[in-house]
């Protein structure tokens, strides 16, 4: 199975046009203004120029209003929309495209029983907990909770990076993973080299683990 790659909080047409280059399926705008990877339409207009058909553009959203979002619909290229907030699933389902539903990942919460909540969620966004951000802290949670059976894939998110996304990946066996923080300058800034070190340290851990059940399938 191929690990699918998202890099959130892409905020310039040359950071989309390097994740692009390095390999990832998916590439994430922050419309939430609290954050320091926020993102006007017009940007996510310059940036969709540079992104070509099947990379995902994925919406990330934070409590909205339902304007909000349908203003951004109106004029931005997104196939994806994510909820990070504590949005309904009628409100989630009320915009016509697919949506990943984030958990932050308190000890309080149980993936298996939150899923239920949104059963038409296309996937869960696994994030830390952090009672002063929603995403990019740089921050892990205990990755073995990431194993729950969900009705959807699992996204795994919360401080990834090059050198811990192997290991992130064998403890989870996530379906999927997404990194902000782990691939940046500053905030906002994306670190080319650090982008195509962690694709190419995904695609090795996908080569090495298929390999591995291959040889175990061999005996």
């Amino acid at each position: 199975m191929r690990t699918r790659i998202k890099i959130c909080g892409i905020t310039n047409a040359e950071d989309a046009s390097v994740v692009v280059d390095a390999g990832a399926d998916g590439i994430g705008l922050m419309f939430y203004k609290r954050s320091s990877r926020f993102v006007s339409i017009q940007q996510v207009i310059e940036i969709a120029e540079k992104v070509p058909p099947l990379v995902d553009l994925v919406g990330v959203f934070v409590d909205p209003l339902e304007e909000e979002v349908n203003a951004v619909l109106d004029r931005a290229p997104l196939s994806i929309l994510q909820f990070h907030g504590n949005e309904s699933a009628e409100f989630c389902e009320g915009f016509g495209k697919p949506y990943i539903k984030a958990m932050r990942m308190s000890d309080q919460i149980d993936p298996e029983m939150e899923s239920l909540t949104h059963p038409k969620a296309g996937a869960f966004l696994l994030d830390t907990f952090n009672p002063d951000a929603h995403g990019g802290t740089g921050e892990t949670f205990e990755w073995s909770r990431a194993r729950a059976n969900l009705t959807s894939p699992i996204i795994l998110a919360g401080g990834l990076t090059a050198d811990n996304i192997g290991m992130a990946l064998s403890v989870s066996n996530a379906w999927g993973v997404d990194t902000s923080s782990g691939v940046e300058k500053t905030p906002g800034v994306k670190d080319p080299q650090k982008i195509a070190a962690f694709c190419r340290a995904v695609r090795e851990w996908d080569r090495n683990s298929h390999d591995n059940l291959a040889e175990r399938m061999s005996h």
